[in-house]
């Protein structure tokens, strides 16, 4: 499993159905990565809503690279 996709599972463990793109081109996930990562708030005429601010409490770059580290 490379690390993007630890990335992804991580956050589901922290929070199930949470949607949220993550924009790297390597394999290597930091907490610049995590602070940059696009969050769904919501949608309009189809189009999704995105915030940089994670609107998550429960989220935060020690839990998600906590998670990532058990995977």
């Amino acid at each position: 499993m490379n690390n993007i996709d630890k990335f992804y599972k991580a956050l589901f463990i922290l929070k199930p159905n949470v949607e949220a793109t993550l924009s790297t081109e390597k394999d290597e996930i930091t907490e610049t990565n995590f602070n940059n990562v696009k969050w769904n708030t919501g949608e309009e005429n189809g189009i999704a809503i995105t915030t940089t601010t994670n609107p998550h409490l429960e989220i935060t770059w020690p839990l998600v690279k906590a998670e990532m580290d058990k995977l």
